[in-house]
């Protein structure tokens, strides 16, 4: 199922070769917001077929319920900075599509616990396989020393953002 890296995006002839994107040129945001999307999309086209496949947060969800067996939906949505409703939405679906399962707490009635169903757990094995594998061909024009120290960064300020530092 490799892939070969990612290429980029044909440019219309009508791009001037010296066309620059003004302040966002020295920006960290832009950039991270611009290669969001082109991982999305290649994601999407190695999950397609598959009940993750388009959109975001399923994927830490599924993996958050397999290695956590009980977790709150609140502390997904949390971890993966989704709003209440947003985060129900996610659930409603990966439900209907027997990923996981919920639970009422024992602890709180007015809490519920996720659970992760077989089907889950085989879509896991499945998505363990192909993302880590997605982000080395996508990636392979990076060297691997660079690719790890942003990873490090990357996570230094996911981890602060969430909390979790």
């Amino acid at each position: 199922m490799t892939k070969p890296p990612a290429k980029p995006l044909a440019k219309p002839p009508t791009i001037p070769k010296d066309i620059n994107i003004d302040v966002l040129e020295d920006t960290l945001s832009f950039y991270i917001r611009t290669l969001n999307l082109a991982v999305s999309r290649d994601l999407d086209e190695r999950l397609e077929g598959l009940d993750v496949a388009k959109g975001t947060g399923k994927i830490t969800t599924l993996l958050l319920v397999d290695d956590y067996p009980g977790i709150r939906p609140s502390v997904i949505a949390h971890l993966i900075m989704r709003d209440r409703s947003a985060m129900g939405r996610l659930i409603d679906q990966m439900e209907d599509h027997g990923l996981i399962r919920r639970e009422i707490s024992p602890d709180d009635s007015r809490a519920q616990q996720l659970y992760i169903t077989e089907a889950g757990s085989a879509l896991a094995v499945k998505i363990r396989e192909i993302v880590p594998q997605q982000s080395r061909d996508f990636f392979s024009f990076i060297p691997e020393d660079e690719q790890k120290l942003v990873i490090d960064i990357l996570r230094r300020a996911y981890r602060r953002i969430v909390g979790l530092s």
